[in-house]
């Protein structure tokens, strides 16, 4: 048997992107180099021990650690920004080129021009974390914060109006108790396909009970494919309008649960209102049409906006109103509209005018719950800096602080922003450029270096978004340090990885912790940035923080590493989202301000009349359907007659692994179109057709598919932007085409709102 192909060592390693999961991988290294990938091969557990297997992005990272893009040395940019040109500098400049700079913003500006880019290209590391920087700037005296999510600032907010807090679903494996399962906009398949979570819990919820599925969205996606009884599809955005056309059936039929929604809610109806609010009001009045719009919100009304035949509306409500229990939940798709917050309300009423809220089987109409243990993370210290901006809105908050106040951008804390961001850190973040809306204005402000002065980007590879850096650190990766991680909360079991170093750094690339040290030694600031421990020493430290929670670690660090991998179980039953509230309302009340399921809001009907909205835009108490800008019937809609979503794919999560030509080979970059709107004009499959609207353009090849609906495209989110002279994106990156203006409550990300226009390309020369 021969021996000289064998790996001088395998190392547990982890796939750290944003996915949900945070897959294992086992590292086959060879001369110092990392020859092959593998996954978890531990003995197969009973479920909640099961193996959590990688899917080909993790199996792929290799082509991302030795990438031809792979950063290596420290660099300061030489052209304009944008352009990617850069020279080496050694670590000591760029420590005190840095430091420099942030101590004369603080000085002019003071703490709160400084900020740290929204970024999630690295979310497994304990040690190797972003909040190394917040760590690092809270000895310096702070910086800008920021709340909400690119992915989920829509549906987080319309859920603490509605249930008081976030994340009130149950567990996906909870379906295994229901009778039918509809889910609006939810592609798990795709979206949370590694692992062994929740794709596998949807497989066994079928196979054990075969609940009938019924999946609405645009696409038929790989969930409809693989799980589904039926694809609904639907026009983007108009979610809240099927929902209310079903609450339209289900209480002109006396189909809604009575006794739930006296107790548990308020707004339904006259009886339920709160004081001091104007008749005409309430939910239910919304809906039979004798609210303020005095439009009945009928299956034929809903069938013009979503494109659904109205009988199968009617089909749909009978469905969902004659079955018990129903499990109703959304994906983050639907809401990351213009009109996102006021969709996550209304396919919440689903289940709570039918009573399925807090009960096996059913669901809140929430996404599904997750699963974590509560894992220590570094101790940071106090940021005295108390601002925070919604993470979106970063861009206005260089541009024009002036106009960011607490009632148009949703600024918390002050009623006015004092200074402009000036400083702008960014850590494992391709969403400076690539992942921001509306490429072209962003690069537009970020060439102005009047306004931010200075831009620090730590990463592993030359990205889109790292082209524009002054300054630009090669952090190692997960094969070039040691680290702990923890299982994401895409799987329903908990886990630690106590990760050894595979390979020594490449280059020269420091650990962020190490990163974060030098400029603090610099600016004197050493011994309170590390307390006196280096990076593999706080490893360590924050290893017997996690003994803490669960002491059968072994007491031993080094035992730890040799195993590398433990796994707990969740206790218990399938999780069940306000299961307690469902129980005893007025023991264990909601967070609202009525201790309710607040139907009708009394927060926001407030905001409703003091917020400060551009034209088109409204806040409304109850989950109403709003048209918007952006959608079929505005006034763009005959230039650009299409509209336009962009779906998360196989072929990266978001733009991290973008690069890999093993995964742009298996999953080519494509716009999805169906045949109708191909054939009208002259596409065919694989043609190079153009996307454009008045914010851009993009050249990429058309995949002709059935699974669209007619109207609708989707390019796939991610792609990395690639820019010829004339601006015109030559890879398909969607955010070439999307706007920066902000959804009306969370001011989130619309990413999915968008009207274009397609044609064939002439000139075949990509």
């Amino acid at each position: 048997m021969k021996t000289n192909n064998l790996p001088d060592k395998i190392v547990w390693s982890t796939c750290n992107v944003n996915c949900g999961s945070r897959c294992p991988v086992r590292l086959h290294v060879k001369n110092g180099i990392v020859v092959r990938v593998g996954t978890d091969n531990t003995k197969q557990g009973s479920s909640g021990t099961q193996q959590i297997r990688a899917c080909l992005r993790g199996r792929g990272i290799r082509k991302w650690i030795y990438s031809p893009e792979r950063l290596l040395y420290p660099m300061k940019r030489v052209g304009k920004r944008g352009e990617g040109r850069f020279a080496r500098i050694t670590w000591d400049q760029a420590f005190e080129e840095i430091a420099s700079k942030l101590e004369s913003i603080i000085a002019q500006y003071g703490n709160e021009a400084i900020y740290r880019n929204y970024g999630t290209g690295n979310l497994g590391g304990v040690v190797s974390h972003h909040n190394q920087i917040e760590k690092l700037m809270n000895v310096l005296g702070g910086m800008l914060n920021y709340h909400n999510s690119y992915s989920t600032a829509q549906i987080f907010q319309a859920m603490t109006y509605l249930y008081g807090k976030k994340d009130t679903g149950n567990y996906i494996s909870d379906m295994v108790n229901s009778k039918l399962v509809v889910l609006f906009g939810n592609n798990t398949a795709e979206t949370r396909m590694s692992g062994g979570g929740t794709v596998r819990d949807l497989v066994l919820a079928k196979k054990n009970k075969n609940a009938r599925v019924i999946v609405i969205d645009p696409l038929y996606t790989d969930t409809v494919t693989g799980f589904a009884d039926e694809w609904i599809p639907i026009r983007p955005g108009t979610d809240a309008a099927l929902a209310a056309a079903i609450a339209h059936v289900l209480i002109i039929n006396d189909m809604v649960d009575n006794d739930f929604l006296t107790r548990y809610t308020i707004g339904y109806d006259k009886s339920s209102m709160p004081e001091d609010i104007p008749e005409g009001n309430s939910y239910k009045e919304y809906i039979l049409g004798s609210g303020a719009d005095g439009i009945p919100k009928t299956p034929e009304w809903a069938s013009v906006i979503t494109g659904i035949p109205a009988k199968r509306i009617l089909e749909l409500a009978y469905e969902i109103g004659g079955t018990k229990p129903v499990y109703i939940a959304q994906g983050w798709g639907p809401q990351r509209h213009a009109n996102g917050e006021q969709t996550a309300r209304a396919i919440c009423m689903l289940p709570i005018l039918t009573g399925n809220v807090g009960i096996k089987g059913g669901n809140s109409g929430d996404r599904e719950a997750s699963f974590g243990i509560d894992w220590p993370t570094i101790p940071v210290g106090e940021n005295r800096v108390k601002t925070s901006i919604p993470c979106f809105l970063w861009t206005k908050a260089i541009e024009n602080h002036k106009e960011f106040t607490a009632l148009n951008s949703g600024l918390r804390e002050k009623k006015r922003l004092q200074v402009p961001i000036k400083f702008l850190w960014c850590f494992a973040s391709n969403a400076l450029i690539n992942q921001h809306s509306d490429i072209n204005h962003t690069h537009e402000i970020l060439q102005n270096e009047s306004k931010c002065e200075m831009i620090v980007l730590i990463d592993n590879i030359m990205s889109s978004s790292a082209k524009y850096a002054d300054i630009l650190l090669p952090g190692t990766s997960s094969f070039e340090e040691r680290d702990l991680s923890y299982q994401g909360y895409a799987v329903e079991m908990g886990a630690l990885f106590i990760r050894e170093k595979a390979i020594e750094p490449m280059g020269e690339c420091l650990t962020l912790f190490d990163i974060c040290a030098g400029i603090a030694r610099q600016m004197g600031k050493e011994k309170q940035f590390t307390h006196g421990m280096n990076h593999d020493q706080w490893v360590e430290y924050m290893y017997h923080q996690c003994r803490k929670i669960k002491p059968r670690l072994p007491k031993d660090f080094s035992k730890a590493l040799e195993q590398g991998f433990y796994k707990w179980p969740r206790d218990g039953k399938p999780f069940t989202g306000l299961a307690s509230f469902r129980k005893n309302p007025e023991k264990y009340p909601l967070a609202t301000p009525s201790g309710k399921i607040e139907i009708f809001s009394s927060l926001l009907w407030k905001m409703s009349q003091t917020w400060e909205l551009p034209e088109g835009d409204s806040i409304q108490a109850l989950p109403e359907y709003l048209p918007t800008w952006g959608t079929p019937g505005k006034k763009d809609a005959a230039l650009y007659p299409l509209q336009l979503v962009g779906h998360h794919y196989k072929q990266r999560t978001h733009s991290t692994y973008g690069n890999n030509e093993w995964l742009k080979e298996a999953s080519p970059q494509s716009l999805w179109i169906n045949p109708m709107d191909a054939e009208s004009r002259g596409i065919v499959h694989g043609d190079l057709v153009k996307v454009f609207n008045d914010i851009g353009t993009t050249l990429v090849r058309a995949k002709v598919t059935p699974r669209i609906m007619p109207g609708v495209l989707s390019l796939p989110q991610g792609a990395w932007y690639n820019p010829d002279q004339k601006g015109i994106d030559q890879g398909g990156c969607i955010n070439i085409l999307t706007s920066q203006r902000p959804s009306p409550i969370a001011k989130g990300n619309p990413q999915h709102t968008n009207l274009v226009q397609v044609v064939k390309e002439k000139q075949n020369n990509v």
